[in-house]
């Protein structure tokens, strides 16, 4: 009867032996199942995103020379008509992140700063200038650079860089929706994410 009994006892102690090992292998593929799921996820995410605006704008540029001391003033002038495409995107394949699969974490580390194209198309009419004060290459640069901080002005009255921070968010929201799934924790740096909420207000 002893016998019976201990042998039941041994076979049960290696069934319930299987068993807890049967389910640690199961939660630990599970666990490396939604780590690869959340890493193929960043992987789709990491693509250039842009927000695109185009501005028009009519400038004057003057440039007057003293010559002969103050006794002559030569000056030269343009009329310039500017059309010009802004584009502001994020570069979210250079994010950085860490994948904790212990904790059920995953941490983004560092979000790639906005990037500001400006591709301006520059007409010039009515140029006025004469021998001693003529247009040159250096007047072309120097009316390029004003433009350009011009246009650098508007952006940031527009609500371009809004637009694109609010898409950035859109990208960024698929990251909780999916940790949130699968029952782990968005964190940026050590501020875990509550909702996407918390994600509108985040100083980037």
């Amino acid at each position: 009867m002893r016998k019976i009994l201990f042998g039941v006892f041994v076979t049960l102690v290696i069934l319930f032996t299987f068993k807890y090992c049967d389910k640690e292998r199961a939660d630990k593929v599970r666990l490396q199942e939604s780590s690869m799921l959340i890493q193929k996820q960043i992987e789709q995410v990491g693509k250039l995103i842009v927000t695109e605006g185009h501005f028009s704008e009519v400038f004057n540029y003057k440039n007057s020379k003293d010559v002969f001391g103050d006794f002559f003033t030569s000056e030269k002038k343009a009329l310039v008509v500017v059309n010009a495409d802004v584009s502001i995107g994020y570069d979210l394949s250079n994010i950085e992140y860490d994948i904790d699969e212990a904790n059920k974490t995953l941490t983004i580390t560092s979000i790639p700063d906005e990037e500001i194209k400006i591709n301006p198309d520059l007409e010039y009419y009515d140029i006025q200038s004469d021998f001693l004060n003529p247009f040159e290459a250096k007047d072309y640069n120097d009316i390029k650079n004003i433009v350009k901080k011009s246009l650098m002005k508007k952006i940031e009255a527009s609500d371009l860089k809004s637009n694109a921070k609010n898409r950035l968010i859109s990208e960024l929201s698929k990251f909780y929706i999916l940790t949130n799934s699968l029952g782990w924790t968005l964190k940026y740096h050590e501020n875990s994410m509550q909702s996407i909420d918390d994600l509108k207000t985040l100083k980037l």
